[in-house]
């Protein structure tokens, strides 16, 4: 993410100006913009002007928008941004509604009546250009494959790729060089930790071969250097199966997705099993901060950026205290392959450092 300049201070109004570049910037954009929040960016019109009233022509224009909604588009790495023109614009009417389409490296400008605490925050850490994705999975599957990055931010699917050979029982290179291309596109060694090749047979392990032969005549040294993070593994289904597999979480152990599974999974576990030392539901959590017992916090980002400002302010608060307290805090963005069993909970729950039996039967 790249600040071009920033005119705020925290709980004032305010403007900045950004230049998204790469896919988790654009999650991160997201979540910054709020329902409220006037976003000022190009964009195109139909118009017709004098000299070809006949022939309608496309006409760049800058326009500010007071947002009423705004969506992620996943698999191009987009926000559109839905909103009434608040502005003086000869081809766009004021108070006409408007959609902008915020992009990869694409500027655009953010204003705030307030810049509270979790905006603020937002917008620092990720300016820092921490790493994003530090997994990369290619899950082969009959007549398609698709390709994941897999970290920071959303879950990915940055390319997939069609068999031209749709029901035959061995791929062939043309496929092969598609999965390729893609590969060196999206993978970035200098970034992705483990590149997870996954299929229901032996066309995992025919690709990786295929994968370093054509590196090593191509002399793609970068590859060739990394190959001992390309594993492969067997697997049947779609990614969130693949990643919650115990023998794919021991080969990408140190990647950030399976800390977060292996947390939801002890979650569900120690509710199982010995529910005094986790709890879940808004209620039962802040009741076990109050007591400095929670270890891990969970929480869904759907609760933690609110588009609510109370919501919003509520959840971070106790996710503030969690950290004070020695805590972790482990925040699953809507589309982690754990996110919609935490939403099944709640949307927010904890491990605990130690026992609170009485906790389910406490009036909280």
């Amino acid at each position: 993410m790249k600040l071009l300049d920033k005119d705020f201070a925290l709980n004032q109004p305010g403007t900045v100006k950004i230049i998204p570049e790469e896919p988790d910037d654009l999650w991160v954009v997201y979540n910054l913009i709020a329902i409220g929040d006037v976003v000022t960016a190009d964009t195109t019109r139909k118009v017709h002007l004098e000299a070809t009233k006949n022939t309608a022509s496309r006409v760049k224009v800058t326009i500010p928008v007071k947002v009423t909604r705004r969506d992620f588009q996943k698999d191009s790495s987009t926000v559109r941004v839905q909103g009434r023109n608040i502005g003086t614009n000869q081809y766009v009417a004021s108070g006409s509604f408007h959609t902008l389409t915020i992009e990869m490296n694409k500027g655009f400008e953010l204003s705030k009546k307030i810049w509270d605490s979790t905006a603020v925050a937002a917008l620092s850490e990720t300016s820092k250009k921490s790493p994003g994705a530090d997994l990369a999975v290619i899950l082969i599957q009959e007549g398609q494959t698709e390709v994941y990055l897999v970290g920071n931010g959303p879950t990915t699917l940055c390319s997939k790729i069609k068999d031209p050979r749709t029901g035959k029982k061995s791929a062939s290179n043309v496929f092969f060089r598609d999965i390729f291309n893609a590969f060196v596109k999206h993978v970035d060694f200098s970034t992705i930790k483990t590149v997870l090749i996954a299929s229901d047979g032996p066309t995992k392990d025919e690709f990786r071969q295929f994968l370093l032969s054509e590196a090593k005549r191509l002399n793609m040294k970068t590859i060739e250097n990394n190959k001992s993070r390309i594993v492969v593994a067997g697997c049947k289904g779609d990614l969130k199966e693949v990643l919650s597999d115990k023998g794919v979480m021991n080969m990408i152990k140190d990647s950030k997705v399976v800390l977060e599974i292996r947390a939801f999974q002890e979650l569900c576990d120690l509710l199982d099993n010995n529910s005094g030392r986790a709890c879940y539901g808004t209620k039962h959590v802040e009741a076990a901060q109050e007591m400095m017992a929670i270890d891990t916090l969970l929480i869904t980002d759907d609760l933690y950026r609110s588009s609510d400002a109370k919501t919003r302010h509520k959840y971070t608060n106790l996710a503030e205290s969690v950290r004070k307290g020695g805590g972790k805090v482990l925040v699953y963005t809507s589309m982690h392959v754990s996110a919609e069993q935490l939403a099944q909970l709640t949307g927010v729950a904890a491990t605990l450092r130690f026992p609170l039996p009485d906790l389910d039967d406490a009036d909280v």
